[in-house]
């Protein structure tokens, strides 16, 4: 193997993998009073931003061009800071609206992800990386067909309004383990092992999940925060222009970018509590029961226990399970007591 392409494999393991069993906090964390992500649905006069239903009063503060939440346009990023009223909603003290412009990665993000989703659909075959730069592969991947239309069908039903349903592509990867990830690019792939074993209901709850990742932009986020400063990531980057393909170069850069932390670890604690929280919303509104979300989760516990190479890293004990499940419950008792 060229040197260039071991390097291709090894970085392909830091995009590979920060699918849903990365995506289980390390603790809990309480229902915000401070939302940041975008206006995705307007619900009985309430803005809803960050899965959060959100409303102003006279006393709001506003920064930009909007004085109120009926004329902020959907799709718009959205920051609000305030305290839960007495049914749960966040009334909001300050509110911060501005356009959803391209942010400092994000082409990086678009490049490499369309890139990577190129390697997979021209071998037929999602892989990732061992140590030594070896492919492994994950599974052979399915652009059409039954199981496809049904995730098809589901993303159709979840995926918020301002979304360009266009820039969503699905496939199926068989594997019969429970997982599914999201590329920053908009690729929503599902194993088929997870289609196999829930209902609707349920899957809508890990499709809504992954499709927040590639909404709120969390690779594009997790890229901001920490990926430069990575030890090796230099060496990595130099190696990488050994590959001749410029395809290939544009995978491996993030690979790079996203680096092994990602993989191993998610998207951060903050960012995988949003992708569930705005995930319930999207299942929600496409019109599916979320009462049984906190079970879902605990499915993913019951099934792999502790021994598993997955459970290990993202569970390690059941107090982490007990605390997404008690945080989803808080999200339930919020914002879906009353349709």
């Amino acid at each position: 193997m060229k040197s260039g392409d071991r390097a291709l494999w090894l970085l392909l393991a830091g995009v590979v993998g920060v699918g849903l069993l990365a995506g289980f906090p390390t603790a809990a964390a309480e229902a915000p009073d401070r939302v940041d992500g975008y206006a995705e649905y307007r619900k009985s006069g309430d803005l809803i931003v960050d899965g959060q239903r959100v409303r102003s009063d006279a006393n709001t503060t506003w920064k930009g061009s909007f004085t109120s939440l009926a004329g902020i346009p959907l799709g718009y990023e959205v920051r609000a800071a305030g305290a839960r009223d007495g049914d749960g909603a966040v009334l909001a003290r300050e509110v911060d609206a501005r356009p959803n412009g391209t942010a400092f990665f994000e082409t990086d993000v678009q490049q490499g992800t369309d890139a990577l989703e190129g390697l997979w659909r021209q071998d037929r075959q999602a892989f990732e990386a061992d140590a030594r730069g070896h492919r492994l592969v994950i599974g052979e991947v399915s652009r059409e067909g039954r199981e496809v239309d049904r995730v098809r069908h589901l993303v159709r039903r979840i995926a918020p309004p301002y979304v360009d349903q266009s820039k969503l592509r699905v496939y199926v990867i068989d594997n019969k383990e429970w997982n599914a990830m999201a590329m920053g690019n908009g690729a929503i792939w599902v194993f088929r092992g997870i289609m196999n074993d829930m209902t609707d209901n349920e899957l809508a709850i890990v499709v809504g999940h992954e499709l927040a990742h590639y909404t709120h932009e969390h690779t594009r986020r997790q890229m901001k925060r920490a990926v430069w400063g990575q030890v090796g990531s230099l060496a990595a980057l130099l190696a990488v222009a050994s590959i001749d393909s410029n395809s290939a170069r544009l995978a491996a850069q993030l690979g790079t970018s996203l680096g092994f932390a990602a993989w191993m670890n998610g998207y951060g604690r903050d960012l995988e509590d949003q992708a569930d929280r705005v995930g319930l919303r999207y299942a929600y509104e496409g019109g599916f029961d979320v009462e049984g979300a906190p079970r879902v989760w605990q499915r993913f516990l019951d099934k792999y226990g502790e021994s598993d190479r997955f459970t290990t890293f993202f569970f390690s004990d059941h107090s982490r399970a007990s605390a997404r499940r008690r945080n989803l419950e808080i999200e339930l008792r919020n914002n879906y007591a009353r349709r």
